[in-house]
């Protein structure tokens, strides 16, 4: 039996529910994951970056979103071709060809020299790492010295009803009705299950810190649900 890679599982999910993600992702977080990423691009905005990298970009919306600020240059990379081709047309959609530009790659093999981007951007995307700390070591190694790793993720929620009440709809809404929608099998139960493995908090903090990374800190947002970190190089 040939073991298969938590890499080669995503790049295949991701593929698969590339049709229904932009609509399951805004249907299932009842539209407040615009909302997020709009808090990321805030923060991004006082750094004024002149080139962004977006990892694990999916179909583009954050490399969309931050695209507002009139950042020169965005990179989105993912493993998933399928996610890059759906987010591809949205740029044709947007005229955002010369801003923006979608390659298939690996976060924690990116295919840029040190030093090379002013900010790293993640949404939703680092708990999908394979290698964690890699992914980590990969995005600080291609952020100049002064730039700013931005990433956005869903915490643990500790507070009196909002845990009982996301552990419910992680547990069971979600996956229901991302079989119903996506007519995957796995995916919305896979994408739960990863939220509660990953390290939030403190504990991601301390990877942060861990790759040499300054000032890190962590924003929470919608009593705990999501939270934004920030580090500097």
């Amino acid at each position: 039996m040939v073991d298969v890679s938590k890499k080669e599982i995503v790049r295949g999910m991701f593929n698969d529910i590339s049709p229904k993600y932009d609509f399951l992702n805004h249907f299932l977080s009842l539209g407040i994951d615009r909302i997020w990423r709009k808090k990321l691009v805030v923060i991004l905005k006082n750094r004024q970056p002149v080139n962004v990298l977006d990892v694990a970009t999916g179909t583009g919306d954050l490399a969309i979103a931050i695209s507002s600020l009139g950042v020169r240059k965005i990179v989105g990379i993912d493993i998933s071709e399928k996610m890059l081709e759906i987010g591809r047309r949205k740029l044709i959609e947007k005229n955002l060809e010369q801003t923006i530009t979608l390659q298939q790659a690996d976060a924690e093999k990116i295919p840029y020299s040190d030093n090379s981007f002013d900010a790293v951007t993640v949404a939703f995307g680092v708990r999908n790492f394979e290698d964690l700390s890699q992914g980590i070591a990969e995005m600080s190694r291609v952020l100049r010295p002064g730039g700013v790793m931005i990433i956005l993720e869903f915490s643990h929620p500790e507070s009196f009803p909002v845990k009982q009440l996301y552990s419910f709809y992680s547990s069971y809404i979600i996956p229901v009705m991302g079989r119903l929608i996506s007519g995957n099998n796995k995916a919305y139960t896979y994408l739960p299950e990863s939220v509660t493995a990953f390290p939030s908090g403190r504990p991601f903090l301390e990877i942060l810190d861990k790759q040499g990374l300054k000032n890190t800190r962590q924003v929470s947002l919608s009593m705990g649900i999501v939270s934004i970190y920030m580090a500097e190089k």
